[in-house]
């Protein structure tokens, strides 16, 4: 599927089935470096039980045409965008990392357009490492095998998923190698200036739960329970060996938290 903002291209998978706009709608949106295929087992499970799904694209990212967005707050400017395009009234929105970042500041400033909330490896603030900022920067390779090892839990490095045959780590090492020039830095440094998670998301009024990984090395599990705490009556599930890249390393019990909210 294929929308314009902007007068832009976006990419935007639907989880195998033909968006319904009747149907209540989920908006997947992906973290720094990455594109839509990161959520495929979950755009798929709720597309086949009664969910309209956006699995989009950001940017300068995927199959997506434009260049990256410099900050959170433009990515949430675009979001809003985006989902007027798609003709959605209301959603519930589902973030990883950089996206959850992202769902938090739509959701804290468009409230009437976010139904429910999901953030996934998520902190009350994002610093990067500057070895890992210096390699994004200078588009060296060791910025993807540097986010790969320390975004996998030890389960994840060795095996363990459901999908017979899935090497988790080789696949997420391929896709942020496969991403623009510039895109990885721009996606970093736009975590790394962030600095309103905890005041917006005092800010949200919706139905919100937290997945997080409890090996998580990159939002450590205690910084993003401290977000939760900001967010009223926020559900929060910690899911034991895991680690950053939730939705990929555990993905039944991702699906299982998410139902939780919507």
């Amino acid at each position: 599927m294929e929308l314009s903002v902007n007068g832009d291209k976006v990419f935007v998978t639907t989880g195998g089935r033909a968006f319904d706009g009747a149907l209540p709608s989920v908006c997947f949106l992906h973290g720094a470096g990455l594109d839509h295929s990161v959520w495929s087992l979950q755009a798929r499970y709720f597309a086949h039980h009664g969910r309209a799904v956006l699995a989009v694209d950001m940017p300068g990212h995927g199959g997506s045409e434009g260049a990256s967005l410099s900050s959170v707050s433009e990515m949430a400017d675009w979001v809003v965008r985006f989902l007027d395009a798609a003709g959605v009234k209301k959603t519930a929105l589902v973030g990883h990392s950089m996206g959850a970042l992202v769902a938090i500041e739509t959701a804290a400033r468009a409230p009437g357009l976010v139904g429910a909330l999901a953030l996934l490896g998520v902190a009350e603030s994002m610093p990067v490492h500057p070895d890992l900022l210096a390699a994004a920067r200078d588009n060296d390779p060791l910025a993807a095998r540097l986010i790969t090892s320390w975004g996998h839990a030890g389960d994840a490095k060795v095996g363990g998923h459901p999908a017979p045959g899935l090497w988790m780590v080789g696949g997420a090492t391929r896709l942020l190698e496969r991403s623009r020039p510039g895109t990885l830095h721009a996606d970093l440094k736009a975590c790394a200036d962030y600095g309103s998670a905890v005041s917006m998301a005092r800010r949200v009024a919706c139905p919100t739960v937290l997945v997080l990984g409890a090996a998580d090395m990159m939002t450590p599990c205690a910084k993003g329970e401290a977000l939760a705490g900001a967010i009223e009556g926020a559900i929060t599930v910690v899911l034991p060996r895991c680690g950053h890249m939730v939705m990929i390393e555990r993905p039944d019990a991702t699906t299982d938290a998410l139902r939780k909210v919507f």
